[in-house]
C-alpha cells in the first residue's frame, strides 16, 4: 500500500504561519482549518510548525512530508457522518533542540503574521534561570521572547513586523499569561526598552478559546481505515465534527487570516467572557449536573446516558430552563450551541467514561454549576429543580469509605474510586460518618467561596432529594424529578 505522500501532490505556498506544537489537537484543529481557506482560496499560506520538547513527532511528519489525513466522525444535524480530509497546509517541521537557528529564521521572516502554539497548560509558565543565549532556553515563553527579539532586530519596529499569536493552551486568558511572561523575561534580560514597546503595540497575544474533541491516532482502527482510504498514514488524526474557536482581539486580524470568509466556526471578539461562560455552564456544567446521576443510575459512558428518554429529557430541560436563561448572549446562539452539545453528548465514536468526568466533582460544581443555580434563584426568586437534584447527587456519589489511603463508594454492591483532593475527600468520609451532609457541605466555605446555608430553602430543597435517593434509589428518584417538572 502506498504512504499517503505518494497519493498528493502539494502546492509549494509561502510560510505564513509558525505553528508551536504538532500534537493531534493543533493538527486536527487549527491545521485543519488553514487546509480549508487553502482549499477555498481565501489564505494561500502554509503553516511550518516547531515540535515544543526534545522528544516530538517532526521525523514521523517530515517523512510523509507533513501530509497526513483528519478523519471525521459524530452526529452532524441528528445523522452520523464520517468525512476524511487530506491535510497539505504544513510545509515542514522543525526540531529547534536541534536546530534553533532555524526556528530563528522562521521568526525574522516578514510573511509570518501569526504564532499559533499548544504546549500543555504547563507549558505557559516562567522558568527561572532561563537565558537569551540558550539554544534554545527550556520554557516556551522564554523561547517566544527570544524568537519575538529576533524578529523586532530584523524587521524594526513598524507595522511589518507586527504579528498575532494565538495561544490555545487550556489556561484563562491564555494571550494575558504569555504576554505577562514574555515581558518579564525582557525585562529581566535587559532588552531595549524600544522593544518592549514594540512587544506592546505591535504584537497581539490574544486570549483564544477553543472547543473539538480530537481522539487521536486511532491505533484499534488504523489497518481498516487505511484499508478503506487506499494509502497508509503513520500520522492520521480523528476527531469530532464540531469545532469552535473564539479569538479576543482587534477584528483587524480576521483579515490576516480569515477563518470567518469560509464558515468556519470562529469567532473574533473584543471580549470573551460571555462566550467562556457559555462553554463552561452549557458544556462543561451539563456533564457535571447529569454524569453523577447517570453512574448511579448504572450507566457507564455519556453516550449510554444520553440514549435514556429521562436522562435525555432531564438535560434538555435543565439547559433550556435553569442555565441557559442566565447567560448574556442571543438565545438562538445559546440554543444552538446547546443542541450541538447534546449531539456531541450522542457521538457513536466516543466512549466518554462518567467516572472519568467525576474527577474533582466538587470544584467542578462549583466552576460549572453553581453560578447557574444562585442566578437562576435570584432572577426567579425560586429554586430550580434538576440543579440541585444535581447538587444532591454530587452528596450521593461522595458517600463512602476510607480504605489503605483511598476512598469507594458503592453502585448495586460494586465499589467504585472517587477521585478527588485528599482533603475533600476527608471531609465527606467524616460527614458521611457523622450525619447531617448536606448542612456540613452546603456550609462549606472553602468549597463555594461562601455559606450556601444562607440560600433560602436551599438547605431543605437539597435534604429532599437526597432523602428520595437514600430511600428509592437514583433511578427512581430522577424518575420521580422528572415526572414532577
Amino acid at each position: 500500500m502506498k504512504n499517503i505522500k505518494e497519493t498528493v501532490t502539494k502546492k509549494d505556498l509561502p510560510e505564513k504561519v509558525l505553528q508551536i506544537g504538532e500534537g493531534n489537537f493543533l493538527r486536527a484543529f487549527a491545521d485543519w482549518m488553514i487546509n480549508t481557506m487553502n482549499n477555498a482560496g481565501v489564505f494561500n499560506g502554509s503553516v511550518v510548525i516547531s515540535q515544543p520538547i526534545a522528544r516530538g513527532m517532526s521525523e514521523m511528519l517530515n517523512a510523509q512530508d507533513c501530509v497526513y489525513t483528519v478523519l471525521m466522525r459524530g452526529i452532524e444535524d441528528g445523522k452520523v457522518v464520517e468525512k476524511a480530509e487530506v491535510i497539505t497546509s504544513v510545509s515542514r517541521c522543525i526540531n529547534p533542540y536541534e536546530d534553533f537557528n532555524t526556528l530563528l529564521d522562521v521568526a525574522r521572516n516578514p510573511e509570518i503574521k501569526v504564532i499559533i502554539s499548544n504546549t500543555t497548560e504547563a507549558g505557559i509558565a516562567y522558568h527561572e534561570g532561563d537565558k537569551p543565549t540558550d539554544m534554545p532556553p527550556q520554557s516556551y515563553p522564554a523561547k517566544m521572547t527570544v524568537m519575538l527579539h529576533e524578529r523586532y532586530l530584523a524587521l524594526g519596529a513598524g507595522s511589518d513586523s507586527s504579528i498575532l499569536i494565538l495561544p490555545v493552551e487550556l489556561i484563562e486568558r491564555n494571550g494575558d499569561n504569555l504576554k505577562k511572561i514574555v515581558l518579564q523575561y525582557a525585562t529581566e534580560w535587559g532588552f531595549e526598552p524600544e522593544f518592549i514597546d514594540w512587544l506592546k503595540t505591535e504584537v497581539c497575544f490574544a486570549n483564544t478559546l477553543v472547543d473539538r474533541i480530537v481522539s487521536g491516532f486511532p491505533r484499534d482502527e488504523i489497518n481498516e481505515i487505511c484499508e478503506k482510504l487506499g494509502y497508509e498514514d503513520n500520522m492520521l488524526v480523528t476527531c469530532e465534527p464540531f469545532h469552535s474557536w473564539v479569538i479576543e482581539a482587534p477584528k483587524k486580524w480576521a483579515e490576516v487570516i480569515p477563518f470567518d470568509k469560509v464558515g468556519l466556526h470562529v469567532i473574533w471578539t473584543d471580549d470573551m467572557t460571555p462566550y467562556r461562560t457559555r462553554k463552561v455552564r452549557i458544556l462543561n456544567g451539563a456533564h457535571t449536573v447529569s454524569v453523577l446521576a447517570a453512574y448511579l443510575s448504572g450507566y457507564n459512558i455519556v453516550r449510554e446516558m444520553l440514549e435514556d428518554k429521562t436522562f435525555n429529557r432531564y438535560l434538555k430541560s435543565v439547559l433550556n430552563n435553569e442555565i441557559i436563561p442566565n447567560i448574556k448572549l442571543p438565545r438562538e446562539e445559546l440554543d444552538s450551541f446547546a443542541a450541538a452539545v447534546l449531539e456531541r453528548f450522542s457521538n457513536p465514536f466516543i466512549k466518554h467514561k462518567l467516572l472519568d468526568i467525576s474527577l474533582n466533582s466538587v470544584s467542578k460544581f462549583k466552576a460549572r454549576c453553581l453560578d447557574s443555580l444562585l442566578e437562576y434563584t435570584e432572577s426567579r426568586k425560586e429554586l430550580p429543580d434538576i440543579l440541585c437534584f444535581g447538587f444532591a447527587a454530587l452528596m450521593e456519589f461522595y458517600k463512602g469509605e476510607m480504605r489503605d489511603g483511598r476512598y469507594y463508594g458503592k453502585r448495586n454492591g460494586e465499589e467504585y474510586e472517587i477521585r478527588d483532593n485528599a482533603d475533600v475527600l476527608a471531609f465527606f468520609n467524616d460527614a458521611w460518618k457523622q450525619g447531617g451532609v448536606v448542612k456540613k457541605v452546603l456550609s462549606n466555605t472553602a468549597f463555594w467561596g461562601r455559606n450556601l446555608l444562607e440560600v433560602p430553602g436551599l438547605e431543605e430543597k437539597i435534604e429532599g432529594y437526597l432523602s428520595k435517593i437514600e430511600k428509592n434509589g437514583m433511578r427512581n428518584a430522577v424518575e420521580e424529578l422528572m415526572e414532577a417538572i
